[in-house]
C-alpha cells in the first residue's frame, strides 16, 4: 500500500493528470522506442500502436489503479493485476523491463505538465508507479511458476499438425510438440501467444485462445483472417510447419463450482467458450449452462457446427445464437443484434463474455439490467489488430 501523504499528493492531483494522461501515453511511447525500437518490432502490438489503442488501454490503467489508491476495491483491482499479468506473462515480460517504462513514462510526464511536477508530486506518482510495477512482478513471478517456467522463458517452438478451414474467414490450427511428448496442459479458456516473423523483418505477437480439449497432447487454437499476424499466418502456415508459442496464460478461465454459467460470444470470440465447453462436456459436467453466440450471418459464423454439438452434449445447456443477416429457423435463434430481453437469466450465474468492446458493453449491461452481479461477470475483448 502507498504511504498517506502519496496518497493525499494523488488525490490531489489526480484529476490533473488524468485529463492529460492520453497526451501523457501519446509522449511517452515514442519516446521508450526512440531508445528501444527493438520493443516495437518484437514486443508491443505495433498495429495498436499506429491506432492508439495502446495508449489508451495504458492510460485507463494507470488512472485505474490511481483511484483505486484513493477509494480501495480489492475486486477490481484484482480484475486489473489479473488481466495485465497474465497478458505480460504470455510476452514473457520480466521485472528488468519495468525501470525502462518508468524512465520514459516519467519523462513524458514533466514534459506534458512543466511545472506543476513538483519534487512532491513526483515522489507520489513514482511511489503509485511502483506500487502497481511491484504488483504485477509478483503476480507474474508466481503464473511463470505455476507454467514451470523461468520468469521470461515463455516459448517454445510447435509443429503444425493439421490446419482445418473453421469458417470462411478463419481457419484452425492443431500443434503438437517437436519431441513427440504432450504440450503442457491449460485452464479452459487460456490462450498462447504466436510469434510470427513478417516480411520486413519484424517479429510480431499476438494471442489465440485454446480450443482443444484440456488433457489432449496438442494445442488447437483458430485465426480470422484480421490483422497483419494473422494474415501472415493464413498466408504462411501449414502443416509441418513450426510455429513459437508461448506457456498457456490468460484469465478467462472457467470457475471453480458448480454454480450456473452463462458463456456469451460474437464472431470469433466464440473460441474460449469452445475451449470451456469441451472441458465441460470430456468431464461429464451438469451445471445449468446458456450459450450466447452473436454474428454475422449463419455462412460466416466460426465453428458453428462444432458449438451445436457441444451444447447438444450437456445435459442442461441452451444455445441461444442471433445473426445480423438470415432467416431465423430454430426457436433459439434470432435475427438482429443480440437482445436478452426473452432470455432467462440465473442472477446466481457467473458470466464469461468475450467478443469486440461494444458488445461487450451491451451484454454486461443486459446482464447487470437482469440482475447478474457486475463482479460475477469476466470479459476478454478480441479486437482486429490480431
Amino acid at each position: 500500500m502507498i504511504s498517506t501523504d502519496a496518497r493525499i499528493m494523488l488525490e490531489a492531483t489526480l484529476p490533473v493528470v488524468a485529463a492529460h494522461i492520453d497526451e501523457i501515453t501519446a509522449n511517452f511511447y515514442p519516446r521508450m522506442f526512440d531508445e528501444h525500437p527493438e520493443l516495437l518490432s518484437d514486443l508491443f502490438n505495433r498495429a495498436n500502436q499506429k491506432s492508439g489503442s495502446q495508449s489508451a488501454v495504458l492510460a485507463g490503467s494507470i488512472a485505474a489503479f490511481a483511484r483505486l489508491q484513493l477509494e480501495y476495491d480489492e475486486a477490481t483491482q484484482r480484475d486489473i493485476i489479473e488481466r495485465i499479468a497474465n497478458k505480460h506473462a504470455s510476452l514473457g515480460i520480466v521485472a528488468d523491463q519495468y525501470p525502462i517504462v518508468h524512465k520514459h513514462l516519467f519523462a513524458a510526464i514533466v514534459e506534458v505538465l512543466g511545472d506543476a511536477v513538483t519534487p512532491e508530486v513526483a515522489a507520489a506518482w513514482d511511489e503509485l508507479y511502483w506500487e502497481m510495477a511491484n504488483v504485477l512482478i509478483g503476480r507474474e513471478k508466481e503464473l511463470y511458476e505455476q507454467s514451470g517456467v523461468a520468469s521470461g522463458e515463455v516459448w517454445r517452438t510447435a509443429t503444425i499438425t493439421e490446419r482445418d478451414q473453421v469458417a470462411p474467414d478463419a481457419v484452425s490450427f492443431t500443434l503438437a510438440s517437436t519431441d513427440g511428448r504432450p504440450l503442457p496442459d491449460f485452464v479452459p479458456g487460456q490462450y498462447v501467444s504466436v510469434q510470427v516473423r513478417l516480411d520486413d523483418g519484424a517479429r510480431q505477437i499476438r494471442q489465440y485462445s485454446l480450443t482443444g480439449r484440456v488433457g489432449a497432447p496438442t494445442w488447437r487454437f483458430s485465426v480470422k483472417l484480421d490483422g497483419e499476424v494473422s494474415t501472415w499466418l493464413h498466408e504462411h502456415a501449414f502443416d509441418g510447419d513450426e510455429l513459437a508459442v508461448s506457456s498457456p496464460f490468460g484469465d478467462l478461465t472457467l470457475p471453480d463450482g458448480d454454480g450456473p454459467l452463462v458463456l456469451a460470444s460474437a464472431g470469433i470470440g466464440c473460441t474460449p467458450m469452445i475451449g470451456v465447453l469441451h472441458h465441460l462436456v470430456a468431464t461429464g459436467d451438469t451445471r445449468p449452462v446458456q450459450v450466447m453466440h452473436a454474428d454475422r450471418s449463419r455462412a460466416r459464423q466460426p465453428h458453428r457446427g462444432e458449438l451445436g454439438r457441444l451444447v447438444a452434449q450437456l445435459p442442461d445447456a441452451t444455445l441461444y445464437q442471433w445473426y445480423e443477416h438470415g432467416v431465423s429457423a430454430e426457436p433459439t435463434t434470432r435475427i438482429g443484434l443480440i437482445d436478452l430481453a426473452d432470455v432467462p437469466v440465473d442472477p446466481a450465474a457467473t458470466a464469461l463474455v468475450c467478443g469486440p468492446t461494444g458488445f461487450m458493453s451491451s451484454v454486461r449491461d443486459a446482464l447487470v439490467d437482469r440482475s447478474l452481479p457486475a463482479e460475477r461477470i469476466q470479459f476478454e475483448a478480441f479486437g482486429g489488430t490480431r
